[in-house]
């Protein structure tokens, strides 16, 4: 094993599942961003965490609305869900610019994406800062799924993205 510089590592390490968190500003519009820094972090209550970097636009809009639904996209979805981790919604509202339908969830106030595979609705719990980004900790309020979308999305060192369902069945080659 030899020494390596992190983007190949990360490389290495790939892929990571990739998810779309939906917020809200200031202004209670919805806000979608890209995210492969995620985890579960218990089990009871089920929590979940995300990291955000202190300069984007949804770390504002968490910081208004400490709530946010987290989407496993969908394969369909690729084109759409990587507009959403490479655009800012300060300058793009992602909901007109994708095909992307928001639909109400049951407890928290960021819609749910139509279309995904999973989707858990979170309210923030507790927030720590590490380094140039902010860990986000959450409590899973309400959860929902379609066995029918069982492809959802990867992230190959941020540069592609890959499908593969929970049976292992992968999909390297999606059209975005």
């Amino acid at each position: 094993m030899k020494e390596l510089d992190r983007h190949k590592a990360f490389e290495l390490a790939s892929p990571f599942p990739y998810v779309l968190a939906v917020t809200l500003d200031a202004r209670d519009r919805p806000n979608i961003i890209g995210l492969s820094w995620w985890m579960f972090t218990s089990w009871d209550p089920l929590m979940i965490a995300i990291s955000v970097g202190h300069q984007r636009y949804s770390h504002e809009c968490l910081e208004h609305h400490r709530e946010f639904v987290l989407c496993f996209p969908s394969e369909g979805q690729a084109k759409d869900a990587w507009l959403c981790g490479t655009k800012s919604g300060r300058k793009v509202d992602k909901f007109l610019e994708t095909g992307f339908k928001p639909i109400h969830s049951k407890i928290v106030q960021p819609p749910i994406i139509e279309g995904v595979t999973a989707a858990f609705e979170c309210k923030v719990v507790n927030h720590l800062e590490t380094g140039d980004h902010t860990i986000y900790i959450a409590e899973v309020v309400a959860t929902h799924g379609d066995h029918e979308r069982a492809m959802h999305l990867y992230s190959i060192h941020y540069t592609k993205l890959v499908s593969i369902d929970c049976k292992g069945n992968i999909n390297f080659d999606l059209k975005y």
